[in-house]
């Protein structure tokens, strides 16, 4: 009997692992590539120059997308992604300060989205990495009575020209976007 007892439960464990494991596949949050990402006013960044410890840290883009590097002083990094700006910062600290220097850039927050028209808290809220429309509007409390739920929209930087985006509830929600939520009409 203790033996039929051991049976059972190792099927019952293989079964639950293999239906764990699918659940996660189903679930698998889709990620935003930070290699792809355009940084920009607002991202808190960490610039480490390998064997530099003085010339590295931690930094935030202003308004304009300039970073202010020690040595080679303000550096207009908004607008391109990651690696870009990370060859950017190279070639100017190669430039008369560093021989072959090593740059690697890391986002440590993004800049936050925003949620406007007819939810109950509109505003500004921090970007979380997978978060969907419908997650952003939960954040803002819900629609309001008035919401158009179907006509949901999305302005978002693409290669520096703003584009508008209907959006639906997966749609994702990435750093520095504009959600719309119109008001309907009976």
């Amino acid at each position: 009997m203790r033996r039929f007892q051991i049976v059972i439960m190792m099927i019952v464990a293989s079964l639950t692992g293999l239906a764990t494991s699918a659940a996660a596949q189903d679930t698998a949050v889709p990620q935003l590539d930070v290699q792809r990402y355009e940084l920009g006013s607002g991202d808190r960044i960490r610039v480490i120059v390998y064997g530099e410890e003085d010339l590295s840290g931690e930094f935030e883009l202003d308004g304009s997308g300039v970073v202010g590097i020690p040595l080679i002083g303000p550096v207009t990094i908004g607008g391109r992604d990651v690696a870009k700006a990370e060859r950017l910062i190279s070639e100017k600290l190669a430039d008369g300060y560093l021989v072959n220097p090593r740059v690697s850039i890391e986002v440590l927050n993004y800049r936050p989205f925003y949620i406007l028209g007819e939810v109950k808290q509109p505003g500004s809220y921090p970007y979380v990495n997978g978060m969907t429309v419908l997650n952003a509007i939960a954040l803002a409390s819900g629609f309001t009575y008035r919401a158009n739920e179907k006509k949901i929209v999305i302005t978002r930087k693409v290669d520096g020209a703003e584009k508008k985006i209907d959006v639906g509830d997966t749609t994702l929600v990435m750093p520095g976007d504009i959600i719309r939520v119109p008001e309907r009409f009976f």
